[in-house]
């Protein structure tokens, strides 16, 4: 569980830095960085999702996923809970303007999806191997001071949940070890970069995609791969 405290402790200390400190960032400023910060995001959804080998498994991940993200309504249930939690912290609500939702919401599937997470997470669980999730800490730290300063303290709290995701991952493989080979983390790892693509757009200002109601999508590889090694 190291390589996933310190992933998250990190996130923390530099939002509270990004919140705190670098407040009040000029509004054009603030504009441009989040820009650039949308291409990027982008820009290393789009490379992970090239790293896919299995082009149907995919696009069925992504429409299967949507669907079923859809029918529970994610992106709601997170909102909700982001807002929750904005209306127990933060005092002037009408000043947040819903920053803390979107910064919690925004952060926590950034940070909880994508190769890194997977890869590193399972690492430290059947390995105790940590580098990946420590430069994985480092990547999410920069852009956990930007967020913070963008978005204030509700990026923070996104700990909490990268806490559950990376530590459950790091635990469940221990004991699922024998399921997970290569072609089902590449591919969840695939389809999680697309998913994270998504907060790229958003970021950019065009039509909002409920990014959250995506994340089930990543889960799918894993059903299909494990029932297909069974029937093979």
């Amino acid at each position: 569980m190291l390589g996933p405290l310190v992933n998250a402790a990190t996130v923390i200390i530099c939002s509270l830095a990004g919140t705190f400190l670098i407040k009040g960032i000029p509004g054009r400023i603030e504009e441009i960085l989040k820009k650039a910060i949308g291409l990027f995001i982008i820009f290393i959804g789009i490379k992970g999702a090239f790293e896919n080998q299995n082009i149907l498994l995919l696009i069925v991940s992504m429409v299967t996923g949507s669907i079923i993200g859809e029918i529970i309504d994610i992106d709601k249930r997170m909102n909700k809970l982001g807002r929750w939690a904005e209306g127990k912290i933060v005092k002037n609500q009408a000043d947040s303007k819903g920053n803390f939702s979107k910064g919690f919401v925004s952060a926590t599937i950034l940070f909880c999806t994508g190769a890194m997470a997977i890869v590193g997470s399972m690492d430290s669980g059947l390995k105790g191997d940590h580098q990946i999730l420590y430069s994985k800490s480092v990547m999410d730290g920069s852009m956990s001071v930007i967020f913070g300063a963008s978005f204030g303290i509700g990026t923070a709290f996104s700990s909490i949940p990268l806490l559950i995701y990376q530590g459950g991952i790091a635990l469940a493989s221990f004991y699922i070890r024998d399921f997970l080979t290569a072609d089902i983390i590449r591919e969840m790892s695939a389809v999680g970069s697309l998913v994270v693509a998504g907060i790229g757009f958003n970021f950019l200002g065009v039509k909002e995609i409920k990014v959250a109601n995506l994340i089930p999508a990543i889960f799918i590889p894993l059903i299909y791969l494990t029932i297909a090694g069974f029937i093979k």
